[in-house]
This record gives structure tokens, sequence and C-alpha cells, in this order.
């Protein structure tokens, strides 16, 4: 009976996984589809190009990479990037033609960021980005995090898009409803309640938003075939996006040392002394797989993905540690990709449900942050830094693009995004600013 029940668990957990990784996976293309204007049929193989990249990648992850359940899905930085070049190509009026153009020089960008991620490994660069993700470093990272994508989320659960700029009020009213009920349950509820919270809402969600009036955002008529090597096209190479790789590259690794920090902290597996060299060797296999992946998202024309730091308030907020379903969850996501009947189903899955289900998964992500940064006394070193970084940083996400237009396109990327120069600003300042405590210790290192 034992037996059949943790059969039972794991199953459901695995299933749970299933979910979250596909809410994380699913709503980007819709978005990148929507900027540069692809029809239908492109966006759906772009979906399914996505689930088996990071289905691909959370597993190579798991297995030889970081080895913690932490899943691979598409950056937020290269959504940026899409989303910068996108509207570049609008004010130029550019047409089809100059989307698919753009789109093979960011397969370029994407091939290149993972021979460098690749070599940052080889060259020994990630033990020296290790130190610099302090516990502060780390929490204004998962903060401003919260702060940049939050409101991507708000839209969404609104039903706000370029097509349709008005709240739509039974949009919201379901899309809350699913960020309450699946608050609800992970806090107030117990056993599987509490452990298949998201599951239960996204359920919930799904058959309210239909039973309402409410359609698909895709038509699930649109054809589906195999996953395509360069679906955008042969990689067009631009020398400023291979330079811009670089400071993508590093990004990228900044966020693969957060991620893991955090999510260590979620697990108590992080100890005080006598683990530099095994937060090394974490840093150099999740580095090695992540530049695997990066050529992955080139070669199948997608968006490069990342380790995802939402999986930190996951995992707390549902307690899915294990490893076995987490790794069954990624292959069962790589699989969808060749079974177009379940392409199909999944372009039917509401984008405001799906973004409710990870609005709530923020809410504890943010909680995590202000753990890391608590971890230590905030003095007033402390304090200041990271209210520079905070009013920097998100003073950023608001400031039109056009600011920026005028700069080249490595500026524009970097000082265009509030999450990169927030935490860019708290490495500076946490190395520059020292205080005396840290300098004793230093010297008698």
């Amino acid at each position: 009976m034992e037996q059949k029940r943790q059969i039972w668990n794991d199953g459901v957990g695995a299933l749970q996984w299933l979910v979250f990784l596909l809410a994380n996976s699913v709503t980007l293309p819709i978005v990148i589809g929507q900027i540069y204007h692809l029809p239908a049929n492109e966006v759906i193989g772009l979906m399914q190009r996505t689930f088996l990249v990071a289905g691909a990648g959370s597993f190579l992850q798991g297995v030889f990479g970081h080895r913690l359940p932490i899943p691979d899905g598409p950056a937020g930085t290269w959504l940026g990037v899409f989303a910068i070049l996108g509207a570049e190509i609008a004010k130029q009026s550019a047409g089809a033609g100059g989307a698919y153009s753009t789109l093979q020089t960011l397969e370029t960008g994407m091939l290149a960021a993972g021979i460098i991620l690749i070599l940052f490994v080889v060259t020994g660069l990630t033990g020296w980005m290790i130190k610099l993700f302090t516990p502060l470093v780390t929490g204004v990272y998962l903060l401003l995090l919260g702060l940049q994508l939050g409101g991507v989320f708000l839209q969404g659960m609104l039903g706000l898009s370029g097509d349709a700029p008005h709240l739509d009020a039974v949009t919201s009213i379901v899309s809350f409803g699913v960020f309450i009920v699946i608050l609800v349950l992970s806090v107030k509820g117990t056993g599987w309640l509490k452990n298949y919270a998201v599951f239960i809402g996204i359920v919930l969600g799904c058959s309210a938003y239909y039973a309402l009036g409410k359609s698909a955002e895709l038509s699930a008529d649109a054809g589906v075939g195999l996953p395509a090597l360069f679906a955008w096209g042969a990689p067009k190479w631009d020398g400023g996006m291979a330079i811009s790789a670089v400071i993508i590259a590093f990004i990228l690794m900044s966020n693969t040392i957060a991620s893991i920090a955090a999510m260590k902290q979620v697990l108590n597996e992080r100890k005080d002394g006598g683990e530099a060299a095994a937060q090394r060797r974490e840093a150099d296999r999740s580095g090695v797989v992540g530049g695997v992946v990066q050529l992955l998202s080139g070669a199948f024309s997608t968006v490069g993905t990342v380790p995802l730091s939402s999986s930190v308030g996951f995992v707390r907020m549902t307690g899915q540690k294990k490893m076995g379903p987490y790794l069954s969850a990624c292959i069962l996501l790589a699989g969808v990709a060749f079974v177009p009947l379940l392409i199909r189903l999944l372009a039917l899955l509401p984008s405001p449900v799906a973004y409710a289900s990870v609005m709530a998964s923020f809410v504890n992500l943010v909680g995590v942050g202000l753990q890391s940064i608590t971890r230590n006394p905030l003095d007033q070193r402390r304090t200041s830094i990271l209210g520079i970084t905070l009013l920097i940083g998100s003073g950023a996400m608001i400031l039109p693009a056009s600011v920026f237009e005028t700069m080249p396109s490595v500026f524009r990327y970097v000082l265009g995004n509030g999450l990169i120069l927030g935490t860019m600003i708290a490495v500076i300042l946490e190395q520059v600013w020292r205080d005396r405590q840290q300098a004793d210790e230093e010297q008698g290192a």
C-alpha cells in the first residue's frame, strides 16, 4: 500500500512539474509571435521547439549539470533582446523579411553565447563569478526579477496586449481567481491540496475560462510537423550581436549561479564554509550544460534558456524537492514536441491562466530574496547598496525604450534592462564598497 501511494505521489508530482514547465514555456512563444507578427503555424512551431529544448535542457541540467530541481526555460534576458530588436523592426516597417532577417541574427547570438559559456568554464571564470554573488547580490537579483516580470505577468492576467490595450473583465476575474486559489491552497492547504496547488488552480482556471465563453489565443487547427533545425533560416552574422553575446553569456551564467544559490537555500543544503569547491563544481557543470543548451536553442530557432529562478518559489510553495518526478516531467516536456495532437491541445491553454500560476510562484520567490538579503545584518552599507540598486534597477524598468535607441546595441541590452543593470550595480558596489570586517578577513586569509 505504501509503495502504491509513493508511486501515485510521484506520478502526480511529475504531472505538477510538467504543468509548471509548460506554464513557463508556453507563453513566451506567443509573446514572440506578437512582437514579430508571426503567423499562427509559426507560433505553434516555435512553441513546439521551445518544449523540446526546455525539456532536454532541464533533463541535462538535472542529470549532468547542477543536479537540482531547477528547470530550464526561456530566458528573460533573451526575451528583452528579442523585444528590443522587434521594436526596431516595427519602427522601420521592415515587414516579414526584416523580421526573419533579425531572427536569423538572433540565432547567431545564441550560438555564440553557447560557445562563450563553455569558454567561461574552460578558462576558470566561474570560480571568480561565484565570489561576486554574495547573499546580498543574490537577494537583489531575485527582488528585481520579481519587479521586472511582475508587470509582465500582471498585464497578461488582465488580458492586456498590443491588440487589446483595455482591461478584460472576464479574463481578469478568472486569472486572479487562479492566483488566489493557488496561494490559499499553498498556505492554508494540507496534504495533497498543498502539494498540488498549482495543478488544481490551472485545471479550475481553464475550466472557468472556457465556460465563460473565452477562446484560445491560437488556433488548434494549425498544422504541426516535427521540430525543424534553423526554422527561421540559416544563421546570419552580425558583429554587434556577437559582441553582445559576451555580455549575455555573462548574465546567463550569473543568473545560473544566483538560481543555484537560492535553491540551495530552500533545500537547506547550503552550509557556511567548506562549500567553495562544491559550488565551483556545480557552476562548472551547469555552465557547460548551459552552453550546450544555448547551442540547441540557436539550432532549433527558439528563445535561449536559463535555469529558472521562479522554480525556487515553486519548490518552496509545493514542497516538490525530489528529483525523480522532476526528471520525469522534463522527459515528458521534451516528448510533447513529437506529439502533434498534444501541441494542438496545449495551444488551447489560456495564457492568462498560465501567467497567474507563475505569478503565484513569484510570491515565494520574492520571499526567498528577502531571506537572502537578511541573512546578514542590514547595516548602513548593505542598506545603502540595497536602496541604490532597487531604485536604479526598478527605475530603469519604466524608462521608455527610446531613451537608449541611439546607443550601440551592447549598451541598449544592458542599460535598457533594469534587472541586468541593477544586478551589475549590486555586484560592483558589493566589491568596491568594503566594510572594515571584510577587509580584515581578506587580509587574514
